[in-house]
């Protein structure tokens, strides 16, 4: 086998359950999950994270809560958050991971569809508990994350694990690997929320396919910052580092994420486009404001990318050193994952000698269904298919893009108490239908270029994929973000327009340095050479035809994701 696909080996589990019990056992006084905030439990080897399990799980027994029952976890990033689930898994409860960022409404909701007999919830959720809808008198218990002894209907998460003898291992519910075992209410850009429903099977597939890929070991730590009700965030983020042995730190919040990383020495970090993006355009604009770097910076990427050639492969960590050191001097691996990153971003990190890969999947696929290799990357790709997962494209165009169909032991068992919904997503083969357009080149590379439901078509009769032109205007300093969407005209033509969010930041130092005022006329200026620059870069039938400069940042998913439906 080439080298650069050589698989790595990994240990063997059937469910979390196995992993559970394999870690606490192997990796027995290593750090496995710390919270960098102040929380009740702040910090677990992996022997305590085991006991704390078998206690927590006993303490759920002694409550009277039976096996596949449904319980539902809401709150921030920590230790207790990733105790709870861990729990569920072990002792076969339905585990329901809930958006921290809900209306009140809509949590309420999830716990009504989901049928959840349970809550665990931190202090922000205090009054939330206090509802007298029908949701919440549907829950026999309600655990608190925060709370040191029992209060009213209110138990102490913390006082029931002490309290509570471990459970013993030769107890433990024989796990049936190919059951439900978590339901996911995925927070679409497209719509209403559906119940994703997993089992232990998929999560304990999808690590061992990824960690086959990317070598993850026992000395790597994680900073986790984004949601972990996402199952990328808690599959990747979390069950992945604790599966190979590695640990897992809670970031204090997204503010703080470069103190973070030199405070935990993280060597991978996990994030959506936005934060890479965000991370790459503060980069060139310190080197851009500095005379000297601005001037000496270009030649030395050329240079070290040329000795990185000839063998030299920790030349540009070291001719970069300083930058490397602001994001703690340990980060060997970026990943992102959500949507798609810009390849410029990608391609500019990895000249300062960041190991950036990106990955593609969905909630439905538990969640990652390609990515990227440490030797085997195209920047403009999502990466290679996971060991055990077929991809086929249906109806492609000239092009060769069609949609994304996915078949593997990954991909979800249905969406929750739909069964209509749950047929019309899969085809008489087996495979899921993604919704995702995309095509495989010929080294079997998978490369997306948007949603089915999003594509616009031209008046020549060919697709524009709004996220491409998406993608040419977001490299602009000046823009913060946008949204490309088909509109018709007089004449009743669909043309390409685009709602633009203009960077304040950005703007203000552009005022300054022209010496003019920020108004109307100044902004629609700005706008209009932004479209013209972008369509440069753009086929006719795909250039922007029509602007408008909107004043609110568009509402997002917890992964940053345009709710592309409620923009109007």
């Amino acid at each position: 086998m080439d080298l650069k696909h050589k698989l790595f080996d990994v240990p063997k589990i059937s469910s979390i359950q196995d992993m559970v019990l394999m870690i606490g056992r192997d990796h027995a006084g290593k750090i496995a999950l710390e919270d960098l905030n102040d929380t009740p439990i702040k910090k677990l080897t992996f022997e305590k994270l085991l006991d704390n399990v078998l206690r927590f799980g006993a303490g759920l027994r002694k409550l009277g809560i039976k096996e596949r029952t449904h319980i539902a976890v809401i709150g921030e990033n920590r230790v207790q958050w990733a105790l709870t689930y861990l729990t569920a898994m072990t002792f076969d409860y339905v585990i329901v991971p809930i958006d921290k960022n809900l209306t009140q409404n809509e949590i309420l909701n999830i716990l009504y569809e989901s049928e959840s007999e349970v809550i665990v919830f931190s202090k922000n959720y205090n009054n939330l508990m206090d509802e007298e809808a029908a949701a919440i008198s549907k829950l026999k218990v309600k655990i608190s994350m925060d709370i040191n002894a029992n209060e009213d209907d209110r138990i102490s998460m913390s006082a029931l694990i002490e309290s509570t003898p471990p459970a013993g291992i030769d107890s433990l519910p024989r796990i049936n690997p190919d059951q439900m075992a978590e339901i996911i209410f995925t927070s679409g850009s497209l719509g209403r929320a559906k119940g994703v429903m997993l089992s232990q099977k998929n999560l304990a597939i999808n690590l061992m396919s990824m960690t086959s890929m990317i070598e993850i070991t026992p000395d790597d730590r994680f900073l986790s910052v984004l949601p972990m009700h996402h199952t990328y965030e808690c599959t990747c983020g979390m069950l992945c580092p604790l599966y190979k042995g590695g640990s897992v730190h809670f970031a204090r919040s997204l503010k703080t994420i470069v103190d973070d990383l030199q405070v935990v020495k993280a060597t991978i970090l996990l994030g959506v486009p936005l934060l890479f993006d965000k991370m790459f355009k503060r980069i060139s604009k310190t080197i851009k404001e500095d005379k000297v770097k601005s001037k000496v910076v270009p030649p030395l990427v050329k240079i070290t990318g040329f000795l990185e050639k000839l063998g030299m492969k920790e030349i540009k960590q070291k001719v970069f050193k300083e930058m490397h050191h602001k994001f703690g001097g340990h980060v060997r691996i970026f990943i992102a994952g959500g949507a798609a990153p810009d390849p410029e971003v990608a391609k500019g990190l990895r000249e300062f000698g960041f190991t950036f890969l990106q990955g593609y999947g969905l909630t439905e696929t538990a969640p990652i269904t390609a990515l990227n290799r440490l030797m085997a990357y195209k920047d403009d790709s999502a990466g290679l298919p996971l060991p055990g997962v077929t991809l086929k494209i249906v109806e492609p165009d000239s092009d060769g893009v069609g949609e994304i169909y996915i078949k593997g032991d990954n991909v979800m068992i249905g969406y929750y108490k739909n069964e209509k919904l749950t047929a019309e997503a899969f085809d008489p083969e087996g495979y899921f239908k993604s919704g995702d357009l995309g095509y495989i080149d010929s080294d079997g590379f998978l490369h997306i270029r948007g949603r089915k439901k999003n594509v616009i078509i031209a008046s020549n009769g060919k697709n524009v994929f709004p996220e491409e032109v998406e993608d040419i205007l977001n490299r602009n300093p000046l823009v913060l973000e946008c949204f490309v969407y088909g509109e018709e005209d007089a004449k009743h033509k669909e043309i390409i327009a685009v709602q633009l969010v203009l960077n304040a930041e950005t703007l203000i130092e552009y005022s300054e340095k022209h010496h003019v005022k920020i108004e109307e006329p100044l902004l629609e200026e700005i706008a209009a050479g932004i479209v013209k620059e972008a369509n440069k870069h753009l086929a006719p039938y795909k250039q922007i035809q029509k602007y408008y400069v909107r004043e609110k940042e568009f509402e997002k998913t917890t992964t940053q994701k345009i709710k592309r439906y409620l923009v109007k």
